[in-house]
């Protein structure tokens, strides 16, 4: 633990029995002799009080609880960094030793004779090729001496620095100087303070890839004022930095390929706008942001929008998206192929599995919903149940099965603008399917069916009554018993009586023949 009250104590972060804290005060206290640090501690129930002790302001607190007095002694200000990678690596100041000739130790004025100095020499060489360095929590508060990181390890390419004691950006500054070949860099859980003004590129940073700035307090005008030094990053992370408002970024982070903005309260959706035209994003997470909306007001439905051009991948979890029109929106992305959104109230009434089938049939290119790959087979099944959920509506907002009648009023195509694409894709819904379900009788549920083997002339078609809530997968344990070909070489489909030529797949094993709006006098077609 270092003792020593540093020059600079006023404004630096701490450590204290585990628990961090910034220094807001250094004098007395009266009427107690001795010097006393102020703090303010970041878990505000270790204080007792706001910075106002007995009646005297001394400093401020942004929670009434959140500050406390206590001695020098008590307060760890932190190590250099070259420190905290040499204790995390096994090799601790005491043991950094020059190396004499002729198997002789140099220690301070004195030489010894070399024995069994081989491991030391080792751990040396160890550092020098370090690639990757993790000193998480480490107390690292400073750079230390000057040139010594870049002489003890001069291949690192990887830092992580977080939950550690750094107080402002000047300070990575001064150890990133270090390191020529930064790529990425962990600074997560380090409140620190950046610049007011523009951060102009001073080529530490040319070659950063990744940065990871989540609670650090930054907002996204430092952000901003920070990225002319990051030309190269492709990947942000910003979460939990209290970040409300977003501005343009303007000739900086044009390389970003993923942003992190999760944990951060945004006004409303209209500010992902300002963030909608960086060229080369792909990936962007906005889980518990608060957001309910968002509008791509330059594309109309069916139509793709200019905003976003590159993004494939869109986290959106624990939100407060309610309504199906934020679905609709995201139908508009050029390139969208990921969605995660659990846990939004988007249709509480529904079964998760009817949640997966309307989001997979209103987003047309999406190929993973919620970590699931999304299969051609699930997707035609998907669209095929929306379009008959949905067709008696549009049957009475002017839907009509020709072309020339098919005239669907504006509201309906707002809240299904997919709907006449489905049309064209697997047909305009027909009259009977949408028929409404009959009150259960045995004789409604019966159907005649003529199962016949069209590539089998010597297989003599066969009539069957079939109840229509039967599963195809059923029908195939059926026709197993009559064929003896197992069920998982047949192939079914049907011609209806009412559309004549046109014959349909019955491809998905889980539903029923009433489903696929099979009807008496229908032939149904065995294949193997």
């Amino acid at each position: 633990m270092s003792s020593i009250l540093p020059s600079d104590a006023l404004g630096r972060r701490i450590v204290c029995d585990t628990e961090y804290a910034t220094v807001q005060y250094v004098g007395s206290v009266p009427p107690t002799k001795g010097l006393w640090i102020g703090v303010e501690w970041d878990n505000p129930q270790r204080g007792k009080h706001d910075g106002n002790h007995e009646g005297i302001r001394y400093f401020k607190c942004r929670h009434p609880t959140g500050g406390s007095f206590i001695r020098p002694d008590k307060v760890n200000f932190g190590v250099g960094f070259l420190t905290a990678v040499k204790n995390r690596y096994g090799l601790n100041d005491e043991q950094d030793v020059a190396c004499g000739k002729d198997n002789e130790l140099v220690l301070g004025k004195k030489t010894v004779e070399l024995v069994g100095f081989d491991s030391v020499l080792e751990e040396q060489s160890q550092l020098n090729k370090l690639e990757n360095i993790s000193v998480r929590e480490c107390a690292v508060s400073h750079v230390g001496q000057k040139e010594e990181i870049n002489r003890t390890c001069p291949n690192i390419k990887s830092i992580d620095l977080s939950k550690n004691l750094l107080s402002s950006w000047e300070t990575v500054i001064d150890i990133a100087s270090q390191v020529q070949n930064l790529e990425i860099l962990h600074l997560s859980e380090n409140k620190m303070k950046f610049p007011s003004a523009e951060t102009p590129g001073s080529g530490m940073f040319d070659k950063l890839r990744v940065l990871a700035l989540n609670r650090t307090g930054v907002t996204w005008v430092e952000v901003l004022l920070c990225a002319p030094g990051w030309p190269a990053l492709e990947e942000l992370y910003l979460a939990s930095n209290d970040i409300t408002v977003l501005e343009r970024p303007t000739n900086v982070l044009q390389t970003l390929k993923l942003l992190d903005l999760s944990s951060n309260q945004l006004i409303d959706g209209n500010q992902l706008h300002l963030i909608a035209h960086l060229p080369r994003l792909e990936k962007l997470i906005l889980s518990d942001t608060g957001i309910s909306s968002v509008r791509f007001p330059d594309a109309e439905f069916g139509c793709k929008t200019k905003m976003f051009p590159s993004l494939k991948h869109l986290v959106v979890d624990n939100n407060k998206i309610s309504q199906w029109s934020f679905v609709n929106e995201l139908d508009k992305l050029q390139s969208l192929e990921s969605l995660h959104c659990w846990n939004n109230p988007l249709g509480p009434e529904k079964s998760p599995e009817t949640l997966r089938q309307l989001i997979i049939a209103k987003i047309g290119q999406l190929k993973f919903l919620n970590k699931s790959e999304i299969l051609p087979q699930e997707r035609k099944g998907a669209e095929l149940d929306y379009r008959k959920m949905f067709g008696n509506e549009w049957l009475a907002a002017g839907g009509h099965q020709d072309p020339d009648k098919n005239r669907p009023h504006e509201e309906f195509l707002a809240a299904h603008p997919r709907y006449q694409l489905l049309c064209l894709k697997y047909g305009a819904p027909e009259e009977g399917e949408l028929k409404r379900q009959q009150p259960f009788t045995l004789k409604n549920q019966l159907l005649t069916v003529t199962i016949k083997c069209p590539d089998k002339p010597d297989q003599k078609p066969v009539e069957k009554k079939l109840p229509d809530s039967m599963t195809v997968q059923k029908v195939k344990g059926l026709l197993y018993r009559l064929l003896k070909i197992p069920g998982s070489e047949l192939k079914l489909s049907y011609e209806s009586s009412k559309m004549e030529g046109k014959e349909i797949e019955l491809d998905n094993d889980l539903k029923s023949l009433q489903f696929y709006s099979i009807e008496n006098g229908d032939c149904m077609l065995v294949r193997w």
